[in-house]
């Protein structure tokens, strides 16, 4: 994952799940974007079911903390959805 974030094919969404910066990346890659947001999923449902809250809740907080863990030069989606260099 870290490899695709630094190669700009991927970044972190402003709704807590990955996305394609690149619509042309490759079909691993989309495969790994599926996969993690499926375990992304699973996860802000788990967390939402805990705290008593919606998962869009659960994954508005993942998105915040994710955009802060990006490293300098990765892609981070903006509120306006415009994918932004970090």
């Amino acid at each position: 994952l870290a490899t695709v974030k630094g190669q700009g094919l991927v970044g972190e969404q402003n709704n807590g799940y990955l996305g394609l910066v690149n619509n042309q990346a490759p079909a691993d890659v989309k495969a790994l974007v599926n996969e993690t947001n499926n375990r992304r999923k699973a996860q802000f449902a788990q967390i939402a079911a805990k705290n008593g809250v919606t998962e869009a809740e659960a994954a508005k907080v993942f998105a915040r903390e994710a955009a802060e863990r990006t490293l300098p030069g990765n892609y981070i989606q903006n509120a306006s959805g415009a994918w932004i260099k970090k």
